[in-house]
């Protein structure tokens, strides 16, 4: 039997990707004044560049080329496109003027190209986010950030144009449950508490006997409360000056869980969220919010709702569980179809960072490895990139290669020079095909 590494060291994997661009969620998802989290890409840029990696960009699985298609073509086939729709809040009028997704909002700010219509409207006073995890507060902290802190991001000129004009004082970032019960972590609530020209409103009946329940919770949780609890009920010590200066407030408002997206009288856009008052039957992680029969009124201009994502099904042949919103598998074996893999999001929902989804995608490899190994896959060659760059070629489908992508890469970095940004993103794949001479 030979070593696992000889396998390794015959492997070919080609990557296949619907942007024209490489970096997924680290690109479009990771806020721009996160810049360290970024750094991620520097690993896999390595990794493409090796000779026996290929990237394929502005290829749809499921559209341009079939997964059946790529399993004539390959040994293995591994999916791994995460949750790209949102869970929607299911409410009377989510349809409004001035209601977004969390998700479109950061594709928005990011440069996703297929959010760049998005424009809010940030003539308002007040905004509402619905949901208490990173992407809320990610949201949130874009929205109070002075604009000037974020002139050397790789955020989008447009979304800094807008951000500048942007009339928001007030942020309130809603959960259904209670303080015990945040997704948020606490490196993303310290940034909010430190976030310069703004003070927090916590209010310190929501954290009524929480101080003996802390002891009982996980470490990470625990600081966690503890920073939350000193938030609330902190008198201004000599740290506070730039608080008692601010002009911005943002504040978590708990136990609240939306009804409805309140009209303005004339109909035509947001002007408020009615929320439910709930209260907690249960403890800890699995306490559910149950409504008391009271509501209350909150009037905002812009509602965004952070409430998790979802994935979708990607092609009719590949099985799919609509309730928990993933491909059906066994330690990254796709039920019923030999030689499928996924990993990520796709593979076991939409939740944890980078570093969980890394772990579980080197899981996924292992699982391929064994198989391989114990002669489950395909014998014999199979034809790969040169199968299925005939059938996107005879669909009019131009695959962006590495290459073209580091061409692309220099551009944006050239056009963010001037202003001192690392980058400024090409957001229009025309121009960037245009670019490339596509």
């Amino acid at each position: 039997m030979e070593d696992k590494d000889s396998w390794h060291a015959q492997a070919h994997v080609d990557i296949y990707e619907k942007q024209l661009v490489p970096f997924g969620l680290v690109r479009f998802g990771v806020a721009p004044d996160h810049p360290e989290v970024k750094n991620v890409i520097n690993t896999f840029t390595q990794t493409a560049r090796s000779d026996r990696c290929a990237f394929w960009g502005n290829v749809a699985v499921g559209r341009d080329v079939t997964v059946p298609e790529l399993q004539g073509a390959y040994h293995a086939v591994v999916l791994s496109y995460g949750a790209e729709d949102h869970q929607t809040l299911e409410i009377p009028g989510e349809e409004l003027p001035g209601v977004f997704s969390a998700r479109a909002f950061v594709g928005w700010y990011n440069g996703l190209p297929e959010n760049q219509e998005l424009v809010p409207d940030l003539s308002c006073n007040t905004a509402v986010i619905l949901g208490q995890g990173n992407v809320a507060l990610d949201v949130a902290r874009i929205l109070l950030t002075p604009p000037e802190h974020l002139e050397k991001t790789d955020i989008t000129e447009a979304a800094l144009g807008v951000l500048r004009q942007s009339q928001v004082k007030t942020v309130w970032i809603v959960g259904r449950r209670g303080p015990l019960q945040v997704a948020f972590t606490i490196k993303e609530l310290r940034e909010m508490i430190q976030l310069p020209g703004t003070r927090p409103i916590l209010d310190s009946a929501d954290f009524l006997g929480l101080q003996d329940r802390i002891k009982e919770v996980p470490r990470p949780r625990k600081r966690l409360m503890e920073l939350l609890l000193q938030t609330a009920t902190e008198k201004p010590g000599p740290g506070a000056a730039h608080q008692a200066m601010a002009t911005r407030t943002w504040g978590l408002r708990f136990f609240r869980s939306p009804q409805q997206v309140l009209p303005s009288p004339d109909g035509r856009r947001a002007a408020g969220v009615r929320l439910a008052v709930t209260r907690l039957e249960g403890v800890g992680e699995a306490a559910q919010a149950v409504p008391t029969g009271d509501v209350e009124d909150l009037p905002c201009g812009l509602v965004l709702s952070s409430v998790g994502y979802k994935s979708r099904p990607v092609d009719p042949s590949v099985p799919f569980d609509f309730k928990r919103g993933v491909i059906p598998n066994i330690e990254g074996r796709v039920v019923d179809v030999p030689g499928l893999y996924c990993s990520g999001w796709v593979k076991r929902g939409p939740t944890g960072v980078i570093n969980t989804t890394m772990t579980d995608s080197f899981l996924t490899s292992q699982m391929l490895l064994q198989d391989l190994k114990a002669g489950l896959l395909p014998s014999g060659p199979r034809p790969g990139f040169a199968a299925i760059q005939a059938l996107l070629s005879s669909r009019g489908v131009r695959p962006v290669s590495f290459s073209d992508w580091e061409k692309l890469d220099a551009e944006e970095v050239s056009r963010g020079q001037g202003a001192g940004k690392p980058r400024e993103k090409l957001v229009d794949p025309q121009e960037m095909l245009r670019l490339l001479g596509h």
